[in-house]
């Protein structure tokens, strides 16, 4: 199976993190969108050629199509991840699923209504994931930022950064933790922080792999990579 990906320029992390999870049997093959800063004036010129890309990995024959960028497919507001979606559906012929999305139909499926959020952005984007979460029906019990715009340095954050970042969430009320962005490292050991905090974990990667599995009908159980990807609902 070939599974089809449009990122960000800059991402350093989601096709490496497909890579690690997928079994043997499936492929991953990437076209890239200009993005050097996770703003929302670099996101909206992101989105501009989407089409375009979308056409080119048509021509690989990809089974669907992930629009690997959390922040991008949020943007504007509930609705915007499924604009991205059928203009990629439009453009290629085959089904697409946009990273907010995912993420949305991700944490329904685990039963996740309140959920804490880590994330690397700044205070612009961290607000509209919000907005956009709380649109889609959750309560965001709290949600904390590294405040970076370089996508690079995002790219470059080590497993401690990320651990840490995910200590400083209140996690009381929480059903579930959701770590926010395609290129933040953090899928090898999603499983190690649900043991630690006794909750569902998704980042954004295991639930775009998930949902991208789940919309062409293949049932795959990854193991070592969170609850969602191991018992896929």
């Amino acid at each position: 199976m070939r599974l089809g990906l449009i990122v960000p320029s800059s991402n350093t992390t989601m096709e490496p993190e497909f890579h690690r999870m997928l079994p043997q049997g499936f492929s991953v093959h990437t076209a890239r969108l200009k993005l050097g800063e996770v703003t929302v004036e670099g996101l909206s010129r992101m989105e501009e050629r989407v089409e375009e890309e979308a056409e080119k990995l048509a021509d690989a024959s990809v089974e669907i199509i992930g629009y690997g960028c959390t922040s991008g497919s949020l943007l504007r507001g509930k609705g915007h991840e499924e604009l991205i979606e059928e203009r990629i559906r439009r453009a290629s012929g085959v089904p697409a699923v946009a990273t907010a999305g995912a993420v949305v139909r991700a944490l329904r499926a685990l039963g996740v209504r309140r959920v804490a959020v880590a994330t690397p952005y700044i205070d612009d984007i961290n607000i509209l994931e919000e907005r956009f979460l709380a649109q889609h029906g959750f309560e965001v019990v709290d949600m904390v930022g590294l405040g970076l715009k370089d996508n690079l340095m995002i790219g470059r954050l080590r497993r401690d950064d990320v651990e840490r970042l995910v200590e400083r969430l209140r996690l009381e009320d929480a059903d579930g933790i959701f770590i926010s962005c395609t290129n933040l490292p953090t899928a090898e050991f999603i499983g190690e922080l649900e043991r630690r905090h006794k909750r569902p974990v998704i980042s954004s990667n295991t639930a775009t792999l998930w949902a991208m599995l789940r919309e062409c009908s293949h049932r795959v159980e990854i193991r070592g990579y969170g609850t969602l990807l191991e018992n896929p609902p």
